[in-house]
């Protein structure tokens, strides 16, 4: 049989190699994009970017804002086993923060207590999202191509089974359905 002048048995042969190597070569980053969407997706639940750690450090003395100065830092830094600050500033009169590396310190200065913060990336999901989100420079090129060739995989995925399995038989049934819940959203975002 012959489709505009294409034997149909090669088409199709063209076809289910060409989803199935896309499929594969993909693979990964279809995984990569996945767990940092659901990742992203939850971002308001927690943090798949950083660890933070917050530890209550119970000082010496409670100090007022006069007797802040490099010293003092170095002895409340001290606290935490911190050698080296960058910066510190008061964010209120009555409250001193200290920037280390990783890491920051929230001193209470009437209260004698501070909150220690530390910072770290959280091993996979930092780096996942990162490619989720383009912010590796020139990644967005690579992300156009990635996601102009899902939109082959879907399209060639939706012609590899025939007859009453195929698009002509359930296949338009699962896509229709599968365009529900975008428009259920829109109609729903239109509404709010």
């Amino acid at each position: 049989m012959k489709f505009l002048g294409w034997d149909t048995k090669k088409i199709r042969r063209l076809n289910l190699a060409t989803h199935r190597d896309l499929g594969y070569f993909f693979s990964s980053l279809i995984l990569v994009y996945c767990i940092s969407g659901i990742a992203l997706n939850h971002v308001g639940d927690w943090n798949g970017d950083f660890i933070i750690k917050r530890y209550n450090i119970a000082l010496d003395k409670k100090y007022q804002p006069s007797e802040i100065n490099p010293q003092t830092i170095n002895q409340i830094s001290s606290k935490v086993e911190e050698k080296k600050y960058k910066v510190y500033d008061f964010p209120t009169p009555d409250q001193v923060k200290i920037y280390y590396d990783n890491s920051t310190m929230h001193v209470y200065l009437n209260e004698g207590r501070a909150i220690y913060e530390q910072v770290s990336k959280r091993p996979v999901f930092y780096q996942f999202n990162v490619l989720h989100r383009n912010s590796l420079k020139g990644w967005k090129w690579a992300s156009d191509i990635f996601a102009f060739l899902l939109i082959v995989i879907t399209i060639t995925g939706l012609f590899i089974l025939k007859g009453k399995h195929g698009i002509k038989g359930r296949g338009k049934w699962l896509i229709a359905g599968g365009l529900l819940p975008p428009i259920v959203a829109i109609i729903i975002q239109a509404l709010l």
